[in-house]
């Protein structure tokens, strides 16, 4: 009886946390500065942009490969020191500790990989393990820069890797990022080279 208890207990927290998860608040939020309007979504008490940032900073970003109609559908690749001061007012870049309170809504930091990654055809290379995008974050494969201006992970529309910087820095040369990958539900915990471009996600102040 009292396993079957244990079993039904079970079954009602995962169907509430699912329901929940499929009900986020959604909406917009317009970019004064150039009138972009992104797509937005609250996830637990944490809002983010559910698109990653598009904003043209005068130094410090560029379009994958350089081409200008990657950023419409990627965002722009921005180094650390730009990044932590590039989304707009109201918003800020996440620290490592607001990525750890997102994972640990999603499940914890193994499973919440899959609840982000966007589903739609062609984006992620196959096969896009785990991926639900039930919490309405639409992590996508941005790629990266490396100083040397070569770019990395993102072979048109199709790719491998999406990297987010957070705004914590790991020492003197390399600063923490969020990574997503095709292969793993996982969201990755790990450190990239300050001058590298990764995609870049506000998140509410």
């Amino acid at each position: 009886m009292r396993t079957i208890k244990s079993i039904a207990s079970l079954i009602l927290t995962i169907c509430i946390t699912s329901n929940f998860l499929f009900s986020q608040t959604k909406g917009t939020f317009t970019d004064e500065r150039d009138k972009q309007v992104y797509k937005t979504v609250k996830i637990g008490d944490q809002t983010w942009m559910a698109q990653n940032l598009n904003f043209a900073s005068s130094t410090g970003s560029w379009c994958y490969d350089d081409i200008s109609a990657r950023c419409e559908v990627f965002g722009r690749l921005y180094d650390w020191e730009t990044s932590k001061n590039v989304c707009p007012a109201n918003w800020h870049l996440p620290s490592d500790k607001e990525w750890t309170v997102l994972a640990d809504f999603l499940g914890g930091e193994d499973l919440a990989g899959g609840k982000m990654k966007d589903t739609i055809d062609d984006r992620w290379m196959t096969p896009n393990l785990g991926a639900t995008n039930s919490s309405g974050f639409n992590g996508i494969p941005g790629g990266f820069r490396v100083p040397q201006g070569q770019y990395g992970d993102t072979e048109l529309t199709f790719g491998m890797y999406g990297n987010w910087w957070s705004s914590t820095e790991f020492d003197a040369e390399n600063a923490l990022r969020r990574r997503l990958a095709f292969k793993f539900e996982k969201l990755a915990n790990t450190d990239g080279n300050k001058k590298n471009g990764y995609s870049v996600r506000c998140v509410k102040d």
